[in-house]
């Protein structure tokens, strides 16, 4: 199954490793600097022009690692993907 991070980016569920709040995790320096060293390594997806809320964590089948950056609050995005196993 699919799930939508908003703005059109759509990831398989199977590849998902977190999905994280961003306030919450953010206030650890290891998260802040995961993050920091994501972006200069440009695997770092922009899902949204809003605030964003949360950030979803993949691999794919050839171990590329990825983060998306999503306004969709974790708790919508969990339900989402639980949704989509029916």
């Amino acid at each position: 199954m699919f799930l939508h991070l908003g703005n059109d980016v759509i990831v398989n569920d199977k590849y998902i490793i977190g999905i994280f709040d961003l306030e919450k995790s953010s206030v650890s320096k290891y998260t802040r600097d995961y993050l920091s060293a994501a972006t200069k390594q440009g695997r770092v997806v922009n899902c949204t022009d809003e605030m964003p809320k949360s950030f979803v964590v993949t691999l794919d089948s050839e171990l590329t690692e990825r983060v998306y950056i999503s306004q969709l609050n974790c708790a919508t995005l969990y339900k989402r993907s639980k949704n989509n196993k029916i």
